[in-house]
């Protein structure tokens, strides 16, 4: 019999006049592996956080079995701003202590990409201080994991990890013997690695057995039997249900509801897209030509993304783009709108990139747009148009389309600097939308957004007849919404994979294994003479100093771009320039000294 480690009891919590959480009873035994969902707002993560006893309930109480170790990825990290990532993570132990251990090396390699912390100035060196929000969290969640807790508690994980990442962590899980709470919006996630769902809703938490798949099925039967959800609510959960059912068998490996059920709830649920019909449409209002590409080179300051790509981007395409980080997903899709907004005068470093006249982009940015922070939602919404045409006859006005995006009519007056983070991406998706754009470009068009919204936005884009771009890490909004997958792979070249997010796994596990000598060197120099490991510590210094100086040379460009007017400014830079050039130069000839050693 499994023991019971943490067990809520009876808890109420109120903020404001609001119930938050009411009278909720719940238990966390070992073996445990938790999804928590619910719509932002609604408690997810003071539930977590109560249950880790980092805040208290109004009434009711939690215990903590006897001895209980409990580790907590909570969104704001407890790391000291002036330690080095080697201190925080590993102790301080030197290289060749802590690459002697596999399981210390699969976490570093799974969670940064490489045993040298690739897009880490200093590698295990690095001051905490200075770094990202992301950044900071993953070394968070890399010392969290090096631990042996008996109980872990997720918030959020996947955030700032890429898809490779994401992959990695739902491994490691699955293998660990410590239970899990975990919350998150990624449904791919949810599905590999959890075995029971809490669904937090209007302050009640009901408890679902099996993965995410799971869920949505008995969601679903739920509704249809009580019969007292939304017809909209409904709809959605019968059409995710008949997307789940209609993939892959093996998306739900623990089906605990009859599948003759599960048919019959979507039998008269059409497929989510009727390709040839919304091409049809996508034709008729973008023409033959929407963006192509010839010969085209994209960098980023001095640095290489794409050389001399061909490529074309077709009425009604929907591409999924996917690829390792700095490999250039962003700055591509940034020279397409840069050939669009200026009717193609500014144009890559080199070829041609060609924009259909009739072409309408909208491009969603990981930044969010200013707006006044006095401004109404629905005046938000209003500023770009009244009423939308969604296609296939569909139109809705600026408030219909604004409830369907989970603003309701209270919320629709809400001064915009109210809104949290997610509210406010929502709202940035909503005012695209309203311009009525042909052409697409999202760019993590999931961040902050709760799974409900998740729903909603893909329910929403069905049916959106226009040329779509999605750079996301969310495997499941990718499979959704796009029908194509294109990958960069870090070689300055792209490549259309037509087995997908797994065929996009599968050839970075095979880069890194074709990269595994260069991997396995550090290893293997823990037990070499002193002299040799001296050698290769000079080295990796000469490397870290090196891509600093890439780094100034990089900026020192984009700022002599932004004063070419101001020519005493531009001789100021230039000479600071030339000046990084002489000792990059220097470093790297005494790298190539001991390198012939």
């Amino acid at each position: 019999m499994a023991v019971n480690l943490a067990t809520i009891e009876s808890i109420t919590k109120i903020y404001g006049t609001r119930i938050l959480l009411d009278k909720v009873s719940l238990g966390v035994s070992e073996g445990d592996r938790i999804g928590v969902v619910g719509r932002n707002g609604d408690g997810k993560t003071t539930l977590i956080r109560m249950l880790a006893k980092l805040e208290e309930p109004d009434s009711g109480r939690i215990t903590h079995s006897g001895g209980l170790h409990l580790a907590v990825l909570t969104q704001h990290d407890s790391l000291d701003p002036e330690a080095t990532i080697r201190h925080e993570v590993i102790a301080d132990r030197a290289d060749h202590e802590w690459l002697g251990d596999a399981r210390i090396r699969d976490i570093i390699q799974g969670l940064f990409g490489g045993l040298d912390l690739p897009g880490f100035a200093d590698g295990l060196d690095t001051v905490i201080g200075p770094l990202s929000g992301g950044e900071r969290r993953r070394i968070a969640l890399a010392k969290l994991l090096l631990g042996e807790p008996d109980l872990i508690v997720l918030d959020e994980p996947t955030n700032h990890l890429d898809v490779e990442g994401i992959a990695w962590l739902a491994q490691h899980l699955q293998k660990r013997r410590s239970a899990l709470v975990c919350v998150t919006h990624d449904r791919w996630f949810l599905d590999q690695v959890c075995t029971r769902m809490w669904d937090v809703q209007r302050g009640e938490v009901r408890e679902y057995e099996g993965g995410y798949s799971d869920y949505v099925f008995a969601r679903a039967e739920r509704s249809r039997i009580e019969a007292t959800e939304e017809q909209k609510r409904q709809n959605l959960a019968r059409k995710e249900l008949a997307w789940l059912r209609r993939g892959a068998p093996a998306r739900t490996s623990k089906p605990r509801y009859r599948i003759e059920a599960a048919n019959a709830l979507i039998a008269d649920v059409p497929e989510p897209r009727d390709k040839s019909e919304l091409m049809k449409f996508a034709n008729a209002r973008l023409g033959r030509t929407v963006f192509e590409l010839e010969d085209v080179t994209v960098k980023a300051g001095p640095k290489l993304l794409l050389e001399r790509l061909t490529w074309q981007l077709g009425p009604g395409d929907r591409i999924g783009l996917l690829g390792v980080n700095g490999a250039g997903k962003t700055s591509l899709l940034r020279a397409m709108q840069a050939a669009y907004a200026t009717e193609g005068d500014v144009q890559p470093a080199s070829g041609v990139i060609k924009v259909g006249k009739t072409v309408r982009l909208a491009y969603l940015s990981q930044e969010i747009a200013e707006l006044d922070p006095q401004t109404r939602v629905l005046q938000a919404v209003e500023q770009v148009r009244g009423r939308v045409d969604l296609g296939k006859g569909r139109e809705m006005s600026a408030g219909q389309l604004c409830e369907q995006f989970g603003f309701s009519k209270d919320k629709q007056w809400t001064p915009v600097g109210d809104l949290s983070g997610g509210e406010r991406r929502r709202l940035q998706l909503l005012r695209l939308l309203m311009d009525e754009p042909n052409v697409l470009f999202l760019d993590e068009p999931t961040n902050d957004l709760d799974i409900e919204t998740l729903n909603q936005l893909e329910d929403l884009l069905d049916g959106w007849p226009g040329s779509m771009i999605v750079i996301s890490h969310d495997r499941f909004f990718i499979e959704r919404t796009t029908d194509t997958v294109q990958a960069l792979l870090g070689d300055q070249r792209m490549r259309m994979l037509p087995g997908g997010v797994d065929e996009y796994l599968e050839r970075r596990a095979q880069l890194a294994e074709a990269a595994a000598p260069a991997v396995a060197a550090p290893v293997a120099a823990a037990k070499p003479a002193a002299d040799l490991r001296a050698v290769k510590k000079e080295m990796q210094k000469l490397e870290r100093q090196i891509a600093k100086l890439d780094q100034q040379e990089s900026k020192l460009h984009a700022q002599l771009a932004e004063n070419a007017a101001d020519f005493s400014k531009v001789a100021e830079l230039d000479a600071q320039l030339r000046k990084v050039r002489d000792e990059k130069e220097e470093l790297e000839m005494a790298w190539l000294e001991l390198a012939d050693h």
